[in-house]
């Protein structure tokens, strides 16, 4: 079992701003039941879902008190009964936790961890679970895209994003990404995106149609569509799809936007997804890891008692350049 009983952790036991997340320095060290894994936490990713959660405004809402994190990476500490492909020592990310992942120690189920490749460090490793399997499932499992189309990522330089990109590239794309920042589209341009965007700029809309010589994109991966949902709809080619991976409010659109070139809006999200796609996606990601275009970029770290700093930033940054996460 774990070494020492306490640990340092995040918990949240009421709903509302970043300040309901406490630092603790005694809470117990979980145990790993059947088919279950105990992981000394190295780093942990921070997602926007996270504050959603946190605030109550999220459809699906744990049990108080929690701690939020789905993202660690580390060494596995301890197997539970029932776990065979894994034993301690072993270096580890994760695509989901039982106990929370804001956490010295997290208790995560066998499937939802996976070996991380010696290639890859523990910040990189943080950096995985929810945006490559999330972008993942976007691109292919949602968009059906195909080597060939175009893709526009909205919002590409965050963990999502640049996601995004790699895999796209990977997947023989043409890429077309925005940010909000000129570093932002450096970053872009180096992971895998051939054009680059500032969607701050008044025109950067025709000049993403200009780009396409007016035909317009296949795929669009939209991160903010309470914004963004209407005009994605102009720059979409005859049978385009806008993937909504993230929104933040409401927006009015004109359904007859899609008519005319029978384009979709389809929806995205991570927990709905099946073991076998999951594994898909698993597969198809250590195929990057190995061949070397799947490599996290990683943004603003923070330590465990800056976690609602954290918070207040992944909302309101003016920009993201890469993934925020927290050094355990």
């Amino acid at each position: 079992m774990a070494t020492s009983k306490l640990m340092r952790a995040i918990r949240v036991s009421e709903f509302g701003a970043p300040s309901v997340l406490k630092y603790y320095t005694d809470l117990p060290v979980p145990s790993p039941g059947r088919k279950q894994v105990l992981i000394r936490v190295h780093a942990c990713g921070i997602n926007p879902v996270e504050t959603y959660i946190r605030s109550g405004s999220y459809a699906r809402k744990p049990n108080l008190p929690y701690t939020p994190g789905s993202d660690v990476s580390g060494v596995v500490e301890a197997v539970g009964d029932g776990v065979y492909l894994l034993q301690a020592g072993d270096r580890v990310f994760t695509t989901g936790t039982v106990t929370g992942g804001y956490a010295e120690f997290t208790v995560a189920s066998e499937d939802t961890v996976h070996k991380l490749p010696d290639c890859l460090d523990y910040k990189q490793g943080a950096a995985m679970g929810v945006p490559y399997f999330t972008a993942y499932r976007a691109l292919v499992h949602k968009a059906h895209a195909k080597a060939g189309e175009t893709v526009l990522i909205h919002g590409a330089s965050g963990g999502v994003g640049i996601a995004a990109c790699q895999i796209a590239r990977a997947f023989g794309l043409k890429v077309l990404g925005t940010a909000g920042t000129p570093e932002g589209m450096k970053l872009l341009l180096i992971n895998g995106a051939h054009l680059a965007f500032n969607h701050r700029e008044k025109d950067y809309l025709d000049q993403i149609k200009d780009a396409t010589s007016g035909q317009g994109v296949n795929v669009i991966i939209e991160m903010l569509s309470n914004v963004n949902l209407s005009n994605d709809l102009q720059l979409l080619d005859f049978g385009g799809r806008v993937i909504i991976v993230g929104s933040r409010g409401t927006i009015e659109i004109n359904p007859r936007d899609t008519m005319m070139k029978e384009t979709s809006i389809i929806g995205v999200a991570l927990y709905n997804a099946t073991n076998k796609e999951t594994s898909e996606c698993a597969a198809a990601l250590f195929a990057g890891m190995e061949t070397g275009w799947l490599k996290p970029v990683i943004g603003p770290e923070y330590t465990l008692d800056k976690v609602s700093q954290a918070h207040e930033d992944i909302i309101n940054s003016p920009g993201a350049s890469g993934k925020m996460i927290l050094i355990i």
